[in-house]
């Protein structure tokens, strides 16, 4: 069977840019969709199959903030990265906690753009080349399946998003150990900026939020060193 080209949702309000990021993109082999503001891009994305999103946040009608939390709620999981012209600290923070996978501030270089859309995709569709074994995680009562990306608990499944899944698996790797914070950041994230350090301190809050129903489970601050998952008994 021939494989199908990625297919990506842009929404853009700007005409000009949006047109060139359309073009430019299925240059590179992706087929775009183009919406001009965040209702029309839920209504595109809730009728056909998209492996990416790539949402403007100031947009007309619904933000993109807004629109990333829809697209979440409808499909659980679905690799989104945020264009914007903001670059306040909070601004990206709050970018991460909508369900952002990935960050870009205008003006940005196509080529950057590029990189971070095979980036994403990569992590969604190929989870586990940080290590080839270790796939399956009985973590307290909770089983955690990083190939599918999902967390389970008394028959019940959560889909974790890309970033979400590596944290926890580096974690479920070292449980009862610390996860030396720069290490984890230079796996999932590139590099340990400050940005990507507070992005991965909003997820470790959503991972212990997943796993609070076990209350033998912890996820600690080493502090000065990294994290630590630790079952109790």
């Amino acid at each position: 069977m021939e494989q199908m080209n990625p297919r990506i949702l842009l929404v853009e309000d700007e005409t000009n840019l949006g047109n060139l990021l359309k073009e430019y993109l299925a240059a590179k082999g992706f087929e775009t969709v183009l919406a001009t503001d965040g209702q029309e891009g839920f209504n595109v994305f809730s009728k056909e199959r998209f492996d990416l999103c790539i949402l403007d946040i100031m947009l007309p009608l619904k933000d993109g903030h807004t629109l990333a939390k829809e697209i979440r709620q409808a499909k659980e999981g679905m690799p989104i990265i945020f264009l914007t012209a903001k670059s306040l600290p909070d601004d990206r923070i709050e970018g991460f906690k909508s369900g952002a996978d990935d960050y870009l501030t205008k003006p940005f270089n196509m080529e950057e753009l590029l990189l971070r859309v095979q980036a994403v995709l990569k992590r969604s569709s190929n989870l586990p080349s940080l290590h080839e074994k270790d796939h399956h995680f009985d973590i307290g009562n909770y089983h955690f399946d990083s190939t599918r990306q999902m967390l389970s608990l008394n028959g019940t499944d959560k889909k974790l998003t890309s970033k979400e899944s590596e944290l926890l698996r580096l974690l479920a790797l070292n449980i009862n150990q610390t996860l030396d914070r720069t290490f984890a950041l230079k796996t999932i994230w590139g590099d340990d900026s400050y940005f990507n350090a507070r992005s991965m301190d909003v997820y470790i809050t959503k991972l212990r939020k997943y796993l609070k129903e076990d209350k033998r489970l912890e996820i600690l601050n080493v502090h000065g060193k990294g994290f630590k998952l630790l079952v109790n008994n």
